[in-house]
């Protein structure tokens, strides 16, 4: 496995960082502003600080489990990925995990005079970089027309 590659991407959301946090967690807009990651896709747990959480595809077979690092509404969210869910069973202690786990997944809210600028950075590793390069921007683009759309978030 390759090394650890810290990716960023950017958005700026013609919409307040309270609109633009509460579309990052909602669980119906989550579902839809990830789905260019997996279709499908949702969350179980909590966001609050010190919670664990799962990030799942359908029907929560497969996924990622993490942990909130820090979470101040409004301003910035740190998720710890801590390591993968298989057939619906967590693994945090494998080798292949252990490889990169923890992961940093990060979201920092600044206030623009358009509105809210979103930064995501992330740690990446080797075929996982291209997959999440292609896939942000459309994420990011879909969390943008949720926040920005009639009635918000």
């Amino acid at each position: 496995m390759s090394a650890r590659e810290r990716l960023q991407f950017s958005i700026v959301i013609a919409a307040p960082a309270k609109r633009v946090y509460e579309a990052l967690i909602g669980p119906a807009s989550f579902k839809e502003w990830t789905a260019p990651f997996m279709e499908g896709s949702y969350f179980e747990g909590s966001w609050q600080q010190g919670a664990r959480i799962r990030f799942l595809g359908p029907g929560g077979g497969v996924g990622m489990v993490a942990e909130i690092a820090e979470n101040r509404p409004h301003e910035f969210i740190s998720i710890r990925h801590l390591g993968f869910v298989a057939k619906g069973v967590e693994d945090t202690e494998s080798e292949a995990v252990c490889a990169w786990a923890p992961a940093y997944e990060n979201y920092t809210l600044l206030r623009v005079v358009e509105g809210t600028q979103l930064v995501v950075d992330m740690d990446a590793f080797g075929d996982m970089t291209d997959f999440m390069t292609e896939t942000w921007p459309k994420a990011l683009a879909r969390l943008k027309a949720l926040c920005e759309g009639e009635g918000g978030a």
